[in-house]
């Protein structure tokens, strides 16, 4: 009975829910940046490093899995579409709960690289940051509207218009930000230092 009201609320106030889940996911990052916490164990830099290259793979799972739900929506595989965007869905909140840890509870690591590549590698990370602030209330008002209307009811909705921004968006995020992982963690190397407020998923 309480998830049946509770997605009938979604679904009467698909934008006001959209609003509060987009201000506590802002909430949590920004929380984590600015203040100290004592939610975080302290890591060490093994563990920093583990936890990085669990980001990488879960973002690129992500990214497989948008990738392959944008196709069967346009073969019209409407069923396949829904399992890989919420399967997408999920994997991007568990890579949440993997960066906030890392962040909280270790340092951040700066490019090594110098000249050209420095610059290149510090504008595909402003995109990516970019990207990855502005697709979350989008992201999250697709997936509201797909979860809470039936595939006929979501021909009347704004659904496949914001879900190919939403899509487009979130997988040259996702892109961006595995290339800069392996530039960071693989190519170029890296200087560690304490927290700050820079968002990398490297």
């Amino acid at each position: 009975m309480a998830t049946a009201d509770a997605r009938r609320r979604l679904r009467e106030r698909p934008i006001g829910a959209t609003i509060f889940l987009t201000i506590v996911g802002y909430a949590l990052v920004i929380g984590t940046f600015v203040l100290d916490v004592p939610l975080y164990p302290d890591l060490t830099t093994a563990q920093i490093n583990l936890l990085t290259h669990a980001i990488a793979v879960i973002n690129t799972a992500a990214t497989i899995l948008l990738v392959a739900g944008w196709y069967w929506i346009r073969a019209g595989e409407i069923e396949k579409h829904r399992l890989a965007m919420t399967g997408a869905f999920a994997l991007i909140m568990l890579f949440l709960v993997v960066y906030l840890v890392r962040v909280g509870g270790g340092g951040e690591k700066y490019f090594a690289g110098t000249g050209f590549v420095r610059y290149a590698y510090l504008t595909m990370l402003a995109i990516h940051i970019l990207l990855s602030i502005v697709s979350v209330p989008v992201v999250l008002y697709a997936l509201i509207l797909g979860l809470t209307h039936t595939p006929a009811e979501l021909r009347n909705t704004s659904h496949a218009r914001v879900g190919r921004i939403a899509a487009a968006s979130w997988i040259l995020s996702l892109v961006l930000g595995v290339v800069t992982y392996v530039l960071l963690n693989h190519v170029y190397g890296y200087e560690f230092a304490a927290m700050v407020v820079p968002i990398s998923t490297g």
